[in-house]
């Protein structure tokens, strides 16, 4: 029997999402394997190379800076994408870039000694308009001399990089040593290519102020320049662990819930410094940051980052922590992934489409040793895109909310925790009817607001409030049979097994900035009962079973709970790219458990899923 168009079409889509998940399998199949070196560039890196540069031009018009054999870094992408604006079928007022290519390439190649391994102040994502950029730290004297010493002897005794007298600060330089004057020089030509590229905040990564290998200062920081070359910049020091700490995050079974850093190590000396300007409108209390875990640490962070970009309308961001390849990647990635979203950036790109750019460019082509980090147990690459299960709300949006000027609550954004809260409090429900008319919520919020109220009915009627709320929020409560859950429980992501195919389609809005992705089926995550194999005892399958569920987030497919039916599109998207990540990770590097997991864990869930998603590769999860 012949097929019918629509089967027919349906086959097509669900082929071409294998062939792009088994893309995103290869890919990390292959990172996992090779340190990315401009220099030693095989067929298959080319071809990521290729489907990069195709991945940008689907959204922006873009230049190259020519990086061919590594001449800039060595461990930069031999071509580094530059954009410069939206495509005109994604934005009719675009942005158009001033930049001249010439002029930036030239100014990239003789800033480069001012940073840590070379790695130069680098645009990787456009935004608005601005340029979120990314770099290494700045170079100490040690490595500064080193490096000039070796270019001066390998180029005939003369270094054209410091040429042009005009380059160089004149202020004080008769008081100056000669060390202090390599510095103007290195750091002016530094300066000269943050202002080029519009970049006013700078964001430090690093927890120390200087970095100290065998007693001598190997790199150092903006913030602890003692000639105060960076003034003109918004310094901004947010110490975040370096990827030795999530050889933590790896042996507490890839759990980040609980695992605080330690702050009372002898080389953490960078404060938390961040202007009070960005601080007043994000309600953290930044006070407490040495106490907090993994997970709000990096929410906290981002919220922060995405305020920042959203804060200016001209001005771009930099990035960095020490070498620039491990902490600046996650907060790059989380920003990109963040961003596209809320469809900001990358209007374009499917969910495989964005991890797949992601993952080769800002992760493999920029230098992460990868196959070094597997060997050690320092899984920040994992974290990274399991990490997206913790910002799907839409607290973490880039995407100015517009609130009613009639609202009692109009400078108050209201998560389903502050309605608990606050409905545990009123004991008046006619009040507090009052105060939600007008008011618009999420379906989350909603659907939460309508669940508390069933379950606070009952106590309410013999004082007659229940006639008292408004025709807005009865709606709601009458519809509130749709499953949400509000006891932290994670929801089932297994349950379609492998009839639900990662089967995306690009909707048609009316906004070119918007893209809509639907999927048949939603697939979500739950913690499940491990396997009963030979590897989980009988005495764990039962420990298992006589608790309802584990703490939220205790397996690294668990998505923190307080979930309606009616995803907001943010939501759908990134779980959508956590989903392939995790199918792609399983079926090719695998997760290893330090310990045996009291509930069967980690090998039990990975292999199921792959399973479920039909991505089960040769390697086995151990």
């Amino acid at each position: 029997m012949a097929a019918s168009p629509s089967s027919g079409g349906g086959l097509i889509a669900a082929g071409a999402a294998a062939r792009r998940s088994e893309d995103i399998a290869d890919l990390i199949e292959l990172f996992s394997r090779t340190q990315y070196r401009a220099k030693e560039v095989t067929p298959r890196v080319e071809r990521v190379e290729k489907r990069c540069l195709e991945l940008f031009g689907r959204d922006y018009k873009y230049s190259v800076i020519q990086n061919t054999n590594g001449e800039v870094c060595g461990h930069y992408p031999r071509q580094i994408v530059y954009l410069e604006y939206e495509s005109v079928e994604h934005n009719k007022d675009r942005f158009e870039s001033t930049v001249q290519i010439s002029k930036l390439q030239d100014l990239v190649n003789r800033s480069k000694m001012a940073r840590c391994r070379g790695r130069f102040v680098c645009p990787v994502i456009l935004y608005n308009g601005k340029h979120i950029c990314r770099s290494s730290t700045l170079a100490g004297w040690g490595e500064l001399y080193g490096r000039t010493g070796y270019n001066y002897i390998f180029s005939g005794g003369s270094d054209d990089t410091w040429a042009e007298s005009e380059e160089v600060p004149e202020d004080d330089s008769a008081v100056r040593n000669g060390e202090s004057q390599l510095f103007d020089k290195v750091r002016g030509l530094d300066i000269k290519l943050l202002r080029y590229l519009s970049v006013r905040y700078i964001c430090d990564l690093m927890v120390e102020n200087k970095k100290v290998k065998f007693g001598l200062n190997v790199t150092s920081s903006e913030k602890v320049d003692k000639a105060q070359r960076y003034a003109d910049f918004t310094l901004i020091s947010v110490p975040y662990p370096g990827c030795e700490f999530f050889k933590d995050y790896k042996d507490r079974d890839y759990t980040a819930e609980g695992l605080v850093f330690n702050w009372n190590q002898d080389f953490v000396d960078a404060p938390l410094s961040i202007p009070a300007s960005f601080t007043k409108n994000l309600n953290i209390d930044w006070s407490d940051y040495q106490s907090w875990d993994l997970v709000q640490q990096t929410q906290n962070y981002l919220k922060l980052l995405i305020h920042i970009i959203n804060s200016d309308d001209e001005s771009g961001l930099l990035v960095h922590c020490i070498s620039g390849w491990d902490r600046t990647p996650l907060f790059v990635s989380l920003l990109r992934l963040s961003l596209w979203a809320d469809g900001l950036i990358h209007a374009s790109l499917e969910p495989s489409e964005i991890l797949y750019l992601t993952i080769a460019y800002d992760w493999f082509l920029f230098g992460h040793m990868l196959p070094d980090r597997l060997s050690k147990g320092e899984e920040i690459f994992f974290f990274c895109f399991n990490f997206l299960k913790h910002i799907i709300s839409e607290k973490f949006s880039a995407v100015k909310k517009r609130r009613r000027k009639n609202s009692h609550f109009r400078d108050t954004e209201f998560t389903v925790d502050d309605l608990c809260q606050l409905m545990g409090q009123v004991h008046d429900l006619a009040g507090f009817a009052a105060g939600l008319d007008g008011c618009e919520f999420s379906p989350h919020v909603a659907c939460g607001l309508g669940l508390l109220w069933k379950r606070m009915a009952p106590k309410t009627r013999d004082r007659g409030s229940l006639t008292s709320l408004s025709s807005d929020f009865s709606l709601i409560t009458e519809d509130a049979t749709v499953p949400c859950s509000l006891t932290g429980e994670a929801t089932d992501m297994f349950s379609a097994g492998a009839q639900a195919p990662m089967a995306w389609r690009k909707g048609r809005t009316s906004s070119p900035q918007t893209v809509v992705w639907n999927k048949p089926a939603p697939l979500e995550d739950k913690l499940l009962h491990p396997l009963t194999d030979g590897k989980s005892s009988s005495s764990s399958s039962s420990n298992q079973s006589e608790q309802s569920f584990p703490r939220v987030g205790s397996s690294p497919l668990a998505v923190p709970g307080r979930r309606c039916s009616s995803p907001s599109e943010r939501q759908v998207r990134l779980e959508a790219v956590r989903e392939l990540f995790l199918a792609a990770y399983s079926s090719t590097v695998g997760l290893k458990s330090a310990a045996p997991s009291p509930s069967g864990a980690i090998s039990g869930l990975l292999e199921q899923f792959a399973r479920g998603v039909g991505l089960r590769g040769s390697n086995t999860i151990i």
